[in-house]
Formats: structure tokens, C-alpha cells, sequence
């Protein structure tokens, strides 16, 4: 019989959340936890490499309850919720996503959400691991805008993989197919409410399930897990092979409040010619005149087989430091690779880098193309 997690490993007491698949996790041994946005993350149930291979092939599912929701709605929604991110959301329809960073005064980035907009003024803001509402919270206090700003009963679930199509077909019919990608429908699932997004965090085809009530959160995986029984659905952990492959960044590591989106190559998330303000837009004005001084580079390590990296190694060139490695890992695929954060000059494609890992020592690296497949996201589009 599966006994679950011995969650007294990573919880002492009521301050951390239960997602509502929680419970419905345990039932299939997950093998650790993380906490992320104050909510336990099962990281995985199998071998990391076996689960990156099913996700290549099969379908997989992830409870990401953990992407804590703000909600912004009231007569001021849209220009509230324009004014907390560079890219302008008067391009965003009522129905579509967009991915959006939200900035600081001085340009630097406090989160990396995917943004739903289910209406003229009413927004969702799926979070990465950083306490937004009260940034939110902070940002309207003295503004006098007449807008709500609250975490309301979501919780996503992601369905990823090439058979994740037909999983959401069978649990909605024919007109999910016809979803884009990142656009949405919301939908009643035998008295479960949902949300159904053409989104995730994988470069595969997948789908994000955003639970409207948490009562319901068993009900809706085991949905899920009926549903794609014939394509041999698994439940996973996120997958940082595939993630760092499709050149995904993970807040927290690879962008930090001390980043800029100029140093990411975000460039097109940041829209400077819009009429309205933003917070952080004479910063980034500046910054894109007067140019930046490092970059994160895609790096290919040679050596032994790397294992993903828990702290941020130091970069060398030329026997002085340089920089740091902010994620890297061994990819079936590709070898060892990851990414750098170096000063612009040693960022050109070919340059010749030295990363110092803890139990390897030095081991050369190479600056090459991010992302390390599908640059042109043909297959989440597919």
C-alpha cells in the first residue's frame, strides 16, 4: 500500500498550504517536496530522467497549485493592471494570456507571471515563487484607483506532452483543439469549474487546468487521471531537463529583483513606445540607451554528467572570475547545458568559459544558442 510523503520532513506546523490535489498526490508516493509561494511542490514520483522521457512521449500531470493567483478586477482593472508590467495590455484580449514580468522602479524583475484576461478590467496573475498581492497591495495604497486586488480560489493543474491533446478532448470535446496558444475557455466539467489554458512550462504541447474551487480538487485529478488512462498518463514533478532545453527561466535563479528583462533577451516583453506608464519605464528607458553591462548565455559544459545545480557555480575566463551559473543540468539529448550569466563581451556565441563545479572542479564550457531546441516554439504551438 502507498504510504505518501512523510511531509514532518519539509513542514513543522499550519504556515505552509496544501494545494487541493494534495491529498490525491500522496496517493501515488511522491518522492520530495519543495515549498514555493508558501505551498508544498511535489518535485517527483519517479526518476527525474524517467519522467522527462514520459513528458517526450506520453502525457504527464503536474499539480502547480503552487502558481498562487492574484486577482485584479474594479473599474480601474486595466489600467492598474497595465501599470504593474512593461508589456502593453491593450494588445491583450478579453480570452487571451499573455506572458508578462512584472517591474520595480528601477527596472528590476519582481515576478514572471503567465496573465489571463477574463474581462475589460478583470485580470489573473499566475505567480512565480515571490509575494506579489503585497507588492499589488503596496503599489494601490495611495494611488485612489478603484480596483480589488485579492488571492482567490484557483488552483491550476498542468496536462503536458504529445498526448495532452487528446486527454483535454476527452475531458472536453472537439472545440478545445481549436484553443491557441495562450488563449483560454473557461468550462464547466460535470459541476467541476474550470479554466482550460494552452499553456506551460515545458516547450511540449500542453494544457494548465485552473480549478475555480478547492473543494473540488480531488474530484478534478482523478478526472484527469480517467481521462488518460489510454495514453498512459503519469503524474509528475516540473521538469527542469525540458525546461531549461526550451530555454524556460525559473524565477528565483535565473532572474532575480537585480535583473533587468535587457540582460534576459526579454526585450519583446517590454513594450517602451506605449502611451501609458508602467512602473520601471524611465529605468528601462535608460537601459535600453545606455545598453547592459552582463547577459545570460546559453552554456554547453564539457566533462562528467552534471547533476542540477542547487547553488550558483562561479564562472572563470582567463583565470578571472566572471560570472555565475544560474541553472544547468545534464540533458539526455544535449549533454550537459545550462545558463551563464557573463558580461556582454564574453557572450558572443562560441566563447570559451571555465565553471567551477563543487565536486568536478573546472570543467571548459562554451557559449552556444538558447534555447538548445525549438527556437521557434513550434511544437507547444503545434
Amino acid at each position: 500500500m502507498t504510504t505518501g510523503f512523510d511531509m514532518s520532513l519539509v513542514q513543522r506546523g499550519a504556515r505552509l498550504r496544501r494545494t487541493p490535489f494534495h491529498a490525491a498526490t500522496q496517493r501515488h508516493n511522491p518522492q520530495g517536496f519543495t515549498v514555493y509561494n508558501h505551498t508544498l511542490f511535489p518535485i517527483r514520483y519517479r526518476d527525474l530522467e524517467e519522467e522527462y522521457h514520459h513528458l517526450l512521449t506520453h502525457v504527464t500531470l503536474w499539480d502547480v497549485g503552487v502558481e498562487r493567483n492574484v486577482e485584479i478586477k474594479g473599474p480601474d482593472g486595466f489600467a492598474f493592471a497595465n501599470l504593474l508590467t512593461p508589456r502593453d495590455l491593450s494588445k491583450c484580449r478579453v480570452g487571451q494570456g499573455k506572458y508578462v514580468l512584472i517591474t520595480a522602479e528601477d527596472g528590476g524583475i519582481i515576478n514572471d507571471p503567465v496573465l489571463l484576461r477574463l474581462g475589460e478590467n478583470h485580470f489573473w496573475l499566475a505567480l512565480a515563487d515571490s509575494d506579489v498581492l503585497l507588492w499589488a497591495k503596496g503599489v494601490a495604497c495611495n494611488l485612489g484607483m478603484d480596483v480589488e486586488l485579492s488571492e482567490p480560489d484557483v488552483w491550476p493543474v498542468q496536462i503536458q506532452g504529445p498526448k495532452s491533446k487528446e486527454v483535454v478532448q476527452a475531458l472536453f470535446g472537439d472545440e478545445v483543439l481549436g484553443l491557441k496558444y495562450y488563449y483560454f475557455l473557461e468550462r464547466d466539467l460535470d459541476g467541476i469549474p474550470v479554466i482550460v489554458t494552452r499553456t506551460g512550462w515545458t516547450g511540449e504541447v500542453g494544457y494548465e487546468l485552473y480549478l475555480r474551487d478547492s473543494r473540488l480538487g480531488d474530484d478534478l485529478w482523478q478526472r484527469i487521471l480517467d481521462a488518460g488512462k489510454p495514453y498512459d498518463i503519469w503524474p509528475t514533478g516540473p521538469s527542469d531537463i525540458r525546461r531549461i532545453e526550451a530555454g524556460i527561466l525559473n524565477y528565483g535563479a535565473d532572474m532575480t529583483l537585480e535583473n533587468n528583462p535587457y540582460e534576459l533577451d526579454l526585450d519583446r516583453l517590454v513594450d517602451l513606445d506605449q502611451k501609458a506608464d508602467f512602473i520601471g519605464k524611465a529605468a528601462l528607458k535608460r537601459t535600453k540607451t545606455e545598453g547592459v553591462s552582463r547577459k545570460l548565455a546559453g552554456i554547453r559544459l564539457e566533462g562528467p554528467r552534471i547533476e542540477f545545480n542547487e547553488t550558483k557555480w562561479p564562472v572563470s575566463a582567463g583565470g578571472e572570475p566572471v560570472g555565475m551559473v544560474t541553472s544547468a543540468i545534464h540533458s539526455p539529448r544535449f549533454g550537459n547545458i545550462g545558463f551563464a550569466y557573463v558580461p556582454v563581451g564574453l557572450a558572443a556565441l562560441g566563447t570559451s568559459l571555465t565553471v567551477h563545479h563543487p565536486e568536478h572542479g573546472a570543467l571548459a564550457a562554451t557559449v552556444v544558442e538558447k534555447p538548445f531546441v525549438d527556437p521557434d516554439k513550434v511544437i507547444p504551438q503545434s
